[in-house]
């Protein structure tokens, strides 16, 4: 079971399932959302995640795949949370920093490191896509 939340815990999430995928992304939508290097997440089907509180959502439209990405995070305290895309409405992506126990998942897979920042060192026999996986 995973479970997580925002910094002032308005919103909190869990599920019983395990994540399909984990990956670093290194697309600049994530690197700007995130406001780091990349952003980690964790992939699952979405009728699995069980949410108590209303998070905000901003339709992200101006992605490098062309496909939009609503993007969930706390009104009170800013914490981004979750993404849906309207491409696969069947999965939800969850931001792997806002877990109670965030390292609990190795990220196997980096996705669209055409953007990774050059001073990033991915780990050693990582699966890599320049673009997107899939």
């Amino acid at each position: 079971m995973i479970e997580g939340g925002c910094n002032c815990g308005k919103i909190r999430y869990s599920s019983e399932a395990k994540p399909i995928a984990v990956a670093q992304c290194h697309c600049r939508n994530c690197q700007r959302q995130s406001g780091s290097a990349f952003s980690v997440n964790l992939l699952f089907p979405a009728a699995t995640l069980l949410v108590s509180g209303e998070p905000a959502a901003y339709e992200d439209t101006d992605t490098e795949s062309g496909n939009a990405v609503v993007r969930k995070f706390c009104s009170t305290c800013g914490s981004p949370l979750f993404s849906e895309t309207r491409s696969n409405p069947a999965l939800i992506i969850v931001k792997a920093g806002t877990l109670d126990n965030p390292g609990a998942f190795k990220p196997g897979i980096s996705v669209w490191t055409d953007s990774q920042m050059p001073w990033v060192e991915l780990p050693a026999g990582q699966t890599t896509f320049p673009r997107n996986a899939g």
